[in-house]
């Protein structure tokens, strides 16, 4: 999913604590108004950006495997629960979810989607698809953050699957994953499954095209969050001051994306009562995107 922490956040205090702290940074879940959420769907089709063909072949691949082992002693359920974290407009776990009402038809059974994600706009997008191209699939989209799918999951009828695709765990430290995946492995039953997407340590050169690409469209997500914060708190931001960034940090094995201020300004927040200086070339951290080891991916899933 695509926020910055298990529980829900008042997006006027965190930016008000982002931008008055140093280094100035913005959790990535404050993209995903309509426009961001817009924005990013044409990402994953760019050439560059790799992740999200990478993860269709896998899906396409391995799919089936997928759903047999999740039904494994199951017994032929009359209903499997499969639920999405960040599901955006679920183009990718469409794949799985046609594989699991093709494993479920020979005995009748039925498959219930929870698509849950920040953002309204996509998750009805991803409902309208669905039910077009799989009208035998049962769709309860959640507005909500990590927390609301928790709650929910619980609810849900065994046998069930939770997905965390996207490499979307890499918006987030070890900590956060942590405790995000124990919140999840909380909420499961024995025999239930748990599938994440790792997104690991390709050359540079590659990982850098995927977050800055040659069309402008990252730069134009990037700088939505500006345009975002001006709409809903009274922002006074010009985003064409500042440059979108993408850099590699090697000793945290990540890209960050960052705003950086391409003169010294001062910026006006009506609505929060606060104006935020900027010294030229000064940058506000606006996303993180781990790149993994397997070691490392081990090491969360084995603490949570």
């Amino acid at each position: 999913m695509k926020t910055s922490q298990l529980t829900g956040a008042d997006p006027a205090q965190v930016v008000r604590e982002g931008l008055v702290s140093r280094p100035k940074q913005l959790p990535p879940w404050l993209f995903y108004d309509a426009e961001g959420s817009r924005l990013f769907e044409q990402i994953t089709a760019l050439p560059e950006y790799y992740l999200t063909r990478a993860e269709s072949e896998i899906l396409t691949s391995h799919g089936t495997q997928v759903v047999r082992a999740a039904l494994e002693g199951a017994h032929n359920p009359p209903l499997f629960s499969l639920m999405e974290l960040g599901a955006g407009t679920a183009t990718k776990s469409q794949i799985l979810l046609q594989a699991a009402i093709t494993q479920m038809r020979p005995w009748g059974g039925r498959c219930c989607f929870v698509p849950v994600d920040i953002s309204e706009t996509v998750l009805d997008a991803a409902r309208v698809r669905l039910h077009k191209a799989l009208p035998a699939l049962i769709v309860r989209p959640i507005v909500g953050d990590h927390a609301a799918a928790c709650a929910a999951l619980g609810t849900l009828p065994p046998p069930r699957l939770v997905l965390f695709l996207g490499s979307y765990m890499g918006n987030f430290d070890d900590a956060a994953n942590i405790a995000l995946f124990g919140a999840v492995r909380l909420a499961l039953d024995p025999g239930d499954t748990f599938v994440v997407g790792a997104d690991r340590q390709n050359p540079v050169d590659e990982i850098l095209a995927a977050y800055d690409d040659k069309a402008g469209v990252t730069a134009a997500f990037n700088r939505n969050i500006l345009v975002r914060i001006n709409r809903e708190l009274g922002g006074q931001f010009d985003p064409s001051s500042f440059a979108h960034v993408a850099r590699w940090n090697a000793a945290e094995s990540r890209v960050e994306m960052h705003l950086a201020s391409i003169r010294q300004q001062r910026v006006r927040i009506r609505a929060l009562g606060i104006t935020v200086a900027f010294a030229r070339g000064e940058t506000i951290h606006t996303e993180s995107s781990v790149k993994y080891t397997d070691d490392r991916v081990e090491a969360i899933l084995s603490a949570a």
